[in-house]
C-alpha cells in the first residue's frame, strides 16, 4: 500500500497537483483505490482456503485449527490496517510536509497592477 501511496503522491507532485491538503487527500485516495481489489482478492482466497481447516473435525484437526485461527486473525487485521489505517497515517505524515513547505513568495513581492 505504501508503494502505491508514494507513487500517487509523487505523480501528483510532478504534475503540480499537490498544492493543498485537499489535493493530498485526492492523491492518497487515488493511490489507495488501486490497491483495494488485489488486497481483497488475496484475503478472500486465503479465507476460502482456511475455512475447510477451521471447520474440519477429522484426525489432526485440533492441531490444524490452532494453526489456521491466527492466520485468519492476521489476514483480517492486515486487511483493515492496509485499507483504513495506513492511508490515514500517510495523510498525517505528508500533511506536515505540505504545511511546512515554503510558500511561493514571488506572488507577494510583485506590485499590484492598477
Amino acid at each position: 500500500m505504501l508503494l502505491f501511496l508514494d507513487l500517487a503522491h509523487d505523480q501528483a507532485k510532478r504534475e503540480g497537483r499537490l498544492n493543498s491538503l485537499a489535493d493530498l487527500r485526492e492523491a492518497i485516495i487515488h493511490g489507495a483505490v488501486k490497491r483495494v481489489r488485489p488486497k481483497a482478492m488475496t484475503v478472500c482466497a486465503a479465507f476460502l482456503g482456511l475455512l475447510p481447516i477451521m471447520w474440519s473435525s477429522g484426525t489432526g484437526a485440533d492441531l490444524m485449527k490452532r494453526i489456521a485461527a491466527p492466520m485468519v486473525g492476521g489476514l483480517a487485521t492486515s486487511f483493515i490496517l492496509e485499507l483504513l489505517v495506513y492511508p490515514a497515517v500517510y495523510y498525517l505524515w505528508k500533511q506536515r510536509e505540505i504545511e511546512k513547505a515554503p510558500k511561493d513568495l514571488s506572488l507577494e513581492l510583485t506590485p499590484p497592477l492598477h
